[in-house]
């Protein structure tokens, strides 16, 4: 996995649900939905046409204080589909950032970061020290990063669960490809 990650930011604020990211009223409406499909309302109750029009793959997603509240429903997938690059948050709940982690979308929790970029801004984003630089102003940040050799350090790592779990099995003999 690319361990440094460059992009242009997006902010949101404080709160935002799953819900926002993978909206129940569309994927309950339609379970046929592909992750893909359903990537495409994510944000639309903030932003309305964010997801089609406006994020690019490589954009960091930037929020504020329990970001990815609400439901089990696993918003990190549609951030995926979009190719974020990379989420910081001031606060993360912790369903969230297991999703998060189990998909391979690196997500750090970043105290401070709401007031540290402005939307339109660039950042340079190491995921394995914490290391967050404003490529416009100059100013280094410090995230939490996993802890090397933890669980979920290596799944986040490998790329997620699925690209983990495949690594370990072939690893031991158990699959071929």
């Amino acid at each position: 996995m690319e361990t440094v990650r460059t992009g242009r930011v997006w902010k949101f604020g404080d709160h935002i649900s799953t819900d926002f990211m993978m909206p129940g009223h569309r994927v309950l409406a339609n379970p046929d939905l592909t992750v893909e499909e359903a990537a495409k309302f994510c944000m639309e109750a903030n932003r309305p046409g964010w997801a089609e029009e406006e994020v690019q793959p490589g954009d960091i997603l930037v929020a504020g204080i329990n970001f990815g509240c609400g439901s089990s429903r696993n918003g990190s997938q549609s951030l995926n589909a979009l190719k974020i690059a990379v989420v910081l948050a001031e606060s993360v709940s912790r369903i969230h950032l297991r999703n998060a982690v189990n998909t391979g979308l690196p997500t750090l929790v970043a105290p401070g970061i709401s007031d540290f970029v402005e939307e339109g801004q660039r950042l340079e984003v190491n995921i394995v020290t914490g290391e967050v630089k404003n490529l416009d102003t100059g100013a280094v940040l410090q995230a939490e990063a996993w802890e090397e050799g933890t669980p979920p350090y290596e799944i986040l790592m490998a790329g997620g669960l699925d690209a983990f779990m495949k690594a370990k099995l072939k690893e031991r003999g158990l699959i071929s490809a």
